[in-house]
């Protein structure tokens, strides 16, 4: 199943997020590229405003909103990409990141600093 088709992202079988509802920002990326990494603009931001999204029932949105909060500014989550030299890709590795996190419902955690081992001293 691919997380991106012509109509939008598919985040679910049932939930697409249209490509209407979906936001394109693009600037130059820092990094490597060669010749062209001062005159092409690779690196890319995906935008989607879930607080006004009409795809989300008002569970959905609440739950997203919940879950993503810290992630949202105004509503409106943003995905940035920019390891590729090539916009292209980078829209795809955007498409995919954005795709990603709703099928699973949550992001990774990181183990809180009161879990981790002492460090050894020298």
């Amino acid at each position: 199943m691919s997380a991106s088709d012509d109509s939008g992202i598919r985040v679910t079988g049932s939930l697409v997020i249209p490509a209407s509802e979906l936001s394109w920002r693009f600037s130059r990326s820092s990094g490597p590229g060669g010749q062209g990494v001062n005159t092409t603009d690779s690196r890319v931001e995906l935008m989607w405003d879930a607080r006004a999204s009409t795809v989300l029932s008002p569970v959905q949105r609440e739950r997203l909103i919940e879950r993503l909060g810290n992630r949202l500014v105004d509503g409106v989550l943003t995905i940035a990409a920019s390891e590729h030299r090539h916009q292209l890709r980078n829209r795809d590795a955007a498409r995919e990141r954005l795709a990603a996190p709703r099928k699973t419902g949550r992001y990774p955690r990181f183990a809180p600093h009161s879990l981790l081992p002492p460090r050894q001293h020298q």
